[in-house]
């Protein structure tokens, strides 16, 4: 519902014509994790900005002392919605689509890029249509460097007033890295053989020297990011004698190369996401300052106990578990009960995750362990990220908590290095303080919205990301997954509106 009031008289603040003003029954501060009531979100149409938020009766006495009638703001009504941050999933695939159509490998070598791509564009919208402003596509599987140019085709660029494309804002890692012998696909006539027809799932590696020379051509390629797969299931080829072989993670890399590939991809400003399910693995991988741990489903067994999660809390602070619960769930689906281990390793180790987390918090160290929402969406279907929130809560988590992973802490998970420490400090204070009003509009200023203004949170200064639902997010479990999975009414990134109404705007 759109309304334009009419404008009294003496305008305070200054009149702007290019203003939207959301009304929301409800807003989520991801921050205090509290849900406020009767909230106003004022953005610039053209910065893409949140200019201010306020009660809904600060809001209204503003109106009453406005003089300009020359102009108009638009005026959306969301009083039947609660407003929440743009969702981040910190862990896609968009070059994948669900293993129930297709599987990996058929997709690798059979689809062509020219395919692959164009469906990258289709999962793009449907994942901004179920609320995720923002996604980090972890590895492309095969597609060379395409998802270089996709995020090209989700920016507004300098000059522009809209993207190519439709979908969120896109943190990418180009072709992953692993070790010779590891990835698939592998061919059945040449098993011994990297690769089938030249198609790698990752780009291969051996020694401190090759580790090294591909991280720094990943970045050199645009890589926001670089993805390392340090274990994996080395030796499935031994499968049909023995599954519990095959399916078994061994470690692709020695520590040396690791900690070379992780210290080379800092030095140049660049975080580091490991695919890693072993407690010996993870273990490393804290030592060696990792930025992310993508799956760990491992990451807690009975003989060691809390052991691993105290040394996590104590040494990777930074380090951020992405759980990943949907692809195990979606696991049983495709091989039925052959991989339910998997399932229920996730499940302990998440359950005793929370377990920790609140002995920790009960001792005043809140976020022990930190965490973020990102499922591994594309091996299930592209549109359904918010299975990974609705698994979260099934397993125990509180609501307040999973609404903050999948925002606030999905930004400090995806975000550059250059918004860490105190120089990242600096730059939202700046972006907080900064007053978009008084310094006037500019349309190329919205290429800024891509990694030079904060995220995850409704804020001044911050990037007007807002997600609105139709149901019950603080009430029971069911409330929460009907309310997260099938509530979304209305998205908004970066001051556009792409839906209203449940219905998407053209």
């Amino acid at each position: 519902m759109v309304s334009t009031p009419p404008v009294p008289e003496n305008s305070v603040p200054p009149f702007n014509p290019h203003l939207y003003h959301i009304v929301a029954g409800q807003l989520f501060d991801s921050v205090s994790r509290n849900l406020l009531p009767l909230q106003a979100i004022t953005i610039s149409r053209e910065t893409g900005i949140i200019l201010q938020v306020q009660p809904i009766t600060d809001f209204r006495a503003m109106w009453i002392h406005r003089n300009s009638p020359s102009y108009r703001d638009e005026i959306i009504d969301l009083l039947h919605l609660t407003i929440l941050p743009g969702f981040v999933d910190t862990h896609v695939h968009f070059f994948l689509h669900s293993y129930e159509e297709t599987s990996w490998n058929d997709q690798v070598t059979k689809e062509s890029l020219r395919e692959r791509t164009l469906r990258a564009g289709v999962h793009a919208r449907k994942t901004l249509m179920a609320g995720y402003t923002t996604v980090r596509d972890l590895a492309n599987e095969g597609a060379e460097d395409a998802d270089i140019a996709l995020r090209k085709c989700l920016v507004i660029l300098p000059g522009k007033k809209e993207p190519i494309i439709v979908g969120p804002r896109y943190y990418c890692s180009t072709r992953a890295i692993a070790s010779t012998g590891s990835l698939g696909p592998k061919s059945n006539l040449f098993p011994s053989r990297s690769g089938i027809e030249g198609i790698t799932g990752a780009e291969v590696a051996d020694g401190i020297e090759e580790c090294i020379k591909a991280v720094r051509r990943q970045i050199g390629a645009g890589a926001d990011w670089i993805k390392i797969y340090a274990d994996y299931m080395f030796r499935s080829c031994m499968a049909d004698v023995s599954s519990h072989i095959g399916g078994s993670h061994f470690p692709l890399f020695t520590r040396d190369e690791l900690k070379a590939m992780i210290d080379c991809a800092h030095s140049l400003g660049v975080k580091v996401a490991v695919h890693a399910h072993t407690g010996e693995m993870i273990e490393q991988l804290l030592e060696l300052d990792v930025d992310s741990i993508e799956h760990g489903a491992e990451l807690f067994d009975e003989e060691r106990g809390f052991s691993l999660l105290k040394k996590w809390a104590e040494v990777g602070k930074k380090t951020f578990w992405v759980p990943t619960l949907s692809v195990y769930y979606h696991i049983l689906k495709w091989s039925g009960s052959r991989l339910s281990i998997d399932w229920e390793r996730a499940q302990e180790s998440f359950k005793k995750v929370l377990e920790f987390r609140d002995a920790e918090a009960a001792k005043g160290r809140l976020d022990a362990i930190k965490i973020s929402c990102g499922g591994d969406t594309g091996p299930f279907p592209h549109g359904e990220n918010g299975l990974e929130m609705a698994l979260m809560r099934r397993l125990g988590a509180r609501w307040e908590d999973v609404l903050s992973w999948v925002t606030l802490r999905g930004w400090e998970c995806v975000r550059g290095m250059e918004w860490e420490g105190s120089q990242g400090d600096a730059k939202v204070a700046q972006a907080e303080a900064k007053s978009e009003m008084s310094e006037g509009l500019n349309d190329a200023s919205k290429s800024r919205l891509e990694r030079g203004v904060p995220f995850g949170t409704v804020r001044t200064g911050w990037a007007a990301d807002l997600v609105g639902v139709e149901g019950i997010v603080d009430g029971t479990v069911e409330d929460f997954e009907e309310t997260i999975m099938h509530g979304v009414r209305f998205v908004m990134r970066g001051g556009t509106v792409y839906m209203r109404d449940g219905k998407e705007v053209l």
